[in-house]
């Protein structure tokens, strides 16, 4: 994953049109850009639950998976500088998520252990630099589980971001926190490209990583495990300095075969021990976005670039067919056209790999390139990334690098992407194989005037996380069609407002619940209203 640092602008305020407002009366997010008319009269009172004609389109195009990174390492997106006070890195925080919101996304990707340290309290590993500027210093707070809470108080799925391998960015371990497990064991460490790195050769190191990430696991309430591309390092001056390693544990093997083996073993391993732990904790990876080039190996790209499989060490082709992955999100961080890796070749190719598979596709899309030479001036370049994702039905959705391009808006390229293809909110699609089920139908739903809009309201649900509302135009006398062009929410709690009924309009609102995996029930209808003025 690129880093960069530098000045960031943050501008979600220009993303406001959509933003989501507090509900008053109901405690939950309420959905936004409404002229804030009053509803009318009700006409119509709760219903029992609806015909199987009327339930939502289940796992169709509209479910989709909209996200973000938000990189720690090196302050890139949060906090924006070490050492500031809790209530300052926590206001920046949610700064970020209601920027999420704004831009109907659903998921944020939050990295969590960038150089073997740790943004909460860790048995294994020290607290990270990038809280305070000194690694091993106490912020004074628990910033994961105050994370944890504020996406989720937003439904937003929380998707917890390792670094298996990378300890720092200089090279010298003395500058490391006493208690850092690099300090401890200086002969787990090597020297790389101008910065420390735990050596995968080792049993030692794949086994510090197994436990950060299950003792995350164990203790908070993550949706997701998620590892982006840095697995053996990027190649630089020199190899990696691995002979006396693989001296010991080789056995026979090439040295590439036995270095692939290492991250397969890790990721294998993680794969199993995170869902025997909690089934529902999916394990994601997004890889550098060429496995290998067809000038290579006929099952490759037809592309001309690094190659994840022989430069770094990752076969993430491979662990689609094994189905170690729940989901793979590959940063297609090149535009349409390239000569060397075209947007849409490495698109189809993607797709392919996944198909027939449980493996969910989502793509990663460069945000932070907008603006610079080339296709990338054009702000409608990813846009059109999305457009050409239709075609395949493989593709369930897009992450974003990163959160800091997204609040600036560089161009209007986030305005964009929101006004083309997220201009409603979206339900991730369903997980498959990973346990769970539809939760019983909602009860008592209900719609009624309120002075801010239509305050929809409705009994929680057994084993329901969330809530799906849908709205249809009109008095229908049955249950109507539903689907994600009439989703205008998708929230934690018991009720939502819409404060954007049109005056003289009458709408029909249902309310279906969805468990953690996004299994949705039938439909319960509420009530029919008409908007007067208010």
């Amino acid at each position: 994953m690129a880093w960069r640092t530098g000045t960031r602008i943050r501008a979600a305020a220009v993303l406001a049109a959509g933003a989501v407002a507090s509900a008053a009366g109901c405690g939950v997010p309420a959905f936004g850009g409404g002229d804030g008319d009053r509803a009318g009269p009700v006409t119509a009172g709760d219903r029992p639950e609806c015909p199987k004609a009327a339930a939502p389109d289940g796992d169709g195009a509209a479910r989709q998976v909209r996200g973000m990174w938000i990189a720690t390492v090196g302050n890139t997106d949060w906090p924006t500088e070490p050492g500031r006070p809790a209530a300052v890195q926590q206001k920046q925080f949610t700064r970020l998520l209601d920027t999420a919101k704004a831009m109907n996304l659903n998921a944020v990707y939050v990295q969590i252990r960038p150089d073997s340290d740790a943004f909460y309290p860790s048995p294994y590993e020290p607290w990270s630099q990038w809280l305070t500027g000194t690694q091993g210093k106490d912020p004074g707070y628990d910033p994961l589980a105050f994370m944890v809470a504020q996406a989720h108080a937003r439904n937003l799925e929380f998707h917890a971001w390792f670094n298996p391998y990378r300890v720092s960015s200089q090279d010298d371990v003395k500058k490391l926190a006493a208690s850092s497990p690099a300090r401890r064991h200086p002969d787990w460490v090597r020297r790389y490209g101008g910065g420390l790195w735990y050596d995968p050769g080792l049993p030692q190191v794949r086994d510090l990583a197994t436990k950060a990430v299950l003792d995350v696991v164990h203790k908070y309430d993550i949706d997701a495990v998620h590892f982006d591309d840095y697995f053996y390092p990027y190649p630089e001056d020199g190899d990696f300095p691995d002979a006396a390693t693989y001296k010991a544990y080789g056995k026979g093997l090439s040295r590439a075969d036995w270095r692939r083996r290492n991250v397969d073993t890790l990721v294998q391993t993680l794969s199993q021990q995170i869902h025997q732990a909690k089934p529902w904790v999916r394990f994601g990876i997004s890889p550098f976005g060429v496995w290998r080039n067809k000038s290579t190996d006929p099952d490759g790209s037809a592309t001309s670039a690094l190659q994840s499989y022989d430069d770094i060490y990752a076969d993430t082709r491979g662990w689609i067919k094994k189905g170690w992955l729940d989901y793979v999100t590959p940063q297609l961080y090149w535009p349409i056209g390239d000569p060397r890796a075209d947007y849409a070749e490495l698109l189809a190719w993607w797709a392919r790999q996944v198909k027939g598979t449980e493996v969910q596709l989502t793509i990663g899309q460069a945000g932070y390139r907008v603006g610079e030479p080339g296709a990338w001036r054009d702000p409608g370049e990813l846009s059109r990334h999305l457009t050409l994702n239709r075609k395949y039905p493989q593709v369930r959705g897009d992450v974003f690098f990163s959160a800091a391009d997204i609040a600036a808006d560089r161009r209007g390229f986030a305005s964009r992407i929101r006004d083309d293809h997220y201009s409603r909110p979206a339900i991730p699609p369903a997980v498959t194989g990973r346990g769970g089920h539809a939760p019983p139908p909602v009860k008592d739903t209900r719609a009624v005037p309120d002075r801010t809009g239509v305050k929809v309201q409705w009994r929680p649900s057994d084993g329901a996380v969330s809530y799906a509302v849908y709205r249809a135009d009109g008095r229908t006398a049955g249950c109507a069609p539903l689907g994600g062009a009439r989703l205008i929410a998708d929230v934690r709690g018991g009720g939502v407002i819409d404060p954007s009924a049109k005056t003289g309009r009458s709408y029909t609102y249902y309310v279906t619940a969805l468990d953690r995996l996004h299994h949705e029930s039938a439909p319960a209808r509420g009530a029919t209203v008409t908007a007067a003025e208010g």
